[in-house]
């Protein structure tokens, strides 16, 4: 009975077969006034009904038929375009037209994907396709229905392919390495920062070199000295390299706010991800944090070389959540944990002066021991509403309010710039470039 079952939901009538025997009804049909027609149509009807059996025998009594294997990543990247193979071949003597059906996660919405194709005996191909993830998580990729058609095109099979596959979706990790190279640029963007050198008696040693005069005696190297014959050598230190950078991720529901697809807060996990990979490969220590009404991740900052993949790890599922944050633990959780001086990247979202002025004074306590950069975001559709003509009393108005709205994000710079916060103020699409620019130039500055 199962076979039976089986064979029953493998069967299926292709567009031929219902023309041809829609053909043959009608020359019946029509026989009743002409009746020669009556004799064609049962010529054609015998022809029928064994080729139909012909098609069905070689679709179905041939144990080698058409196999498919999808290949997938073993991670897929948020927001990104992610590459996805699927590997067909054909075991049938003879060419057939394959139709197929990927069930692809549901999280991507997509219910019109159908792949058709020739192949011919023995054949194989490898069929690309994209697909771009708008949600961090698990992803859980379906069965491959496979529809088969022999040259007859009259009766179809369809082969279903285990292919049930869960696969992670990664922040945007492939931005990486889009950005590599700017962790070797001494002058960030060619906008004219130039790199300060600083000479000092830190802990890291950077040199041994001849004594000019003015240099400090007290580094007198006197090993190296007696190796020359009697040239002073003096050891050279430098200021230490390895600074500790936090990026501090608001899961607030301000972070909720959705723009192209992703919210405010999946641009601010690909922007931790860049920034942190960018400051190990400077050789400072990237750590974590994420907060909301209550505790989130803390992951100490470090460079060691499973760094990334705890940051990763940390930011895989992370959610916003709708209470408002609580800038008050956030200041205590930096106070307590984070005794060394440190660049704070803040990731959080501010509409306007009043909503700033609740945090303002944890931020500027948070400024007296810290580094603090208050990274928030532009609304692009505000801003192109304040930029276009008002062509009615209506538009007007609307223009208005926008600029309004435009006008109170640049006001919140400054007010953070006046108590010697630093601030970015970007558009979501900017933002990881922007930002790797800014850091870059703070690094430029040594003002960490």
């Amino acid at each position: 009975m199962n076979g039976i079952k089986r064979l029953y939901l493998s069967l299926f009538f292709g567009k031929r077969f219902y023309r041809l025997l829609a053909s043959i009804i009608l020359l019946f049909i029509f026989s009743y006034g002409l009746p020669f027609l009556f004799e064609i149509g049962r010529i054609l009807l015998m022809l029928f009904l064994p080729l139909c059996l012909l098609d069905w025998l070689i679709l179905f009594l041939n144990r080698k038929s058409v196999t498919v294997q999808r290949n997938v990543p073993d991670r897929l990247s948020n927001g990104d375009e992610n590459h996805i193979q699927l590997i067909i071949k054909n075991a049938y003597p003879f060419r057939v037209l394959l139709q197929l059906i990927d069930e692809l996660p549901e999280q991507l919405q997509i219910r019109d994907f159908l792949i058709r194709d020739f192949l011919f005996p023995q054949d194989e191909k490898i069929i690309p396709y994209t697909i771009r993830p708008k949600e961090r998580g698990e992803y859980v990729f379906g069965d491959i229905q496979a529809f088969i058609k022999s040259p007859f095109r009259l009766i179809v099979r369809r082969k279903t392919i285990p292919a049930n596959q869960h696969v992670k979706v990664y922040p945007g990790f492939l931005l990486l390495r889009k950005f590599e190279f700017l962790a070797h640029i001494t002058d960030p963007g060619n906008i004219g920062f130039k790199q300060v050198r600083k000479t000092g008696h830190s802990l890291e040693f950077e040199e041994i070199r001849e004594y000019v005069a003015g240099d400090d005696i007290r580094s007198i190297n006197w090993k190296a000295t007696g190796r020359t014959g009697g040239q002073l050598m003096i050891n050279n230190y430098t200021d230490e390299k390895s600074q500790q950078v936090y990026c501090i991720i608001d899961k607030g529901r301000v972070m909720k706010m959705p723009f192209e697809g992703l919210t405010l807060l999946d641009y601010a996990v690909h922007a931790t991800l860049i920034i942190s990979g960018v400051a190990i490969s400077r050789q400072d220590k990237a750590g974590l944090i994420t907060f909301a009404d209550r505790a989130g991740d803390f992951i100490p900052a470090n460079h060691r070389a499973t760094q990334m993949n705890s940051i990763m790890n940390a930011l895989y599922k992370l959610e916003t959540r709708f209470p408002e944050s609580d800038y008050a633990f956030l200041h205590s959780l930096i106070k307590i944990r984070i005794p060394q001086r440190s660049l704070l990247i803040l990731f959080t979202n501010f509409e306007s002066l009043n909503s700033l002025s609740r945090q303002l004074p944890y931020f500027r306590n948070i400024a007296k021991k810290h580094l603090l950069l208050v990274v928030f975001f532009e609304n692009t559709s505000l801003r192109a509403l304040a930029s276009g003509e008002a062509e009615n009393i209506e538009r007007l108005y609307e223009k208005v309010i926008a600029e309004k709205f435009v006008l109170e994000k640049k006001a919140i710079v400054k007010e953070l710039q006046r108590y010697g916060i630093n601030a970015l103020l970007t558009a979501p699409e900017k933002l990881t470039v922007d930002l790797v620019n800014k850091y870059l130039q703070i690094k430029a500055r040594r003002e960490i």
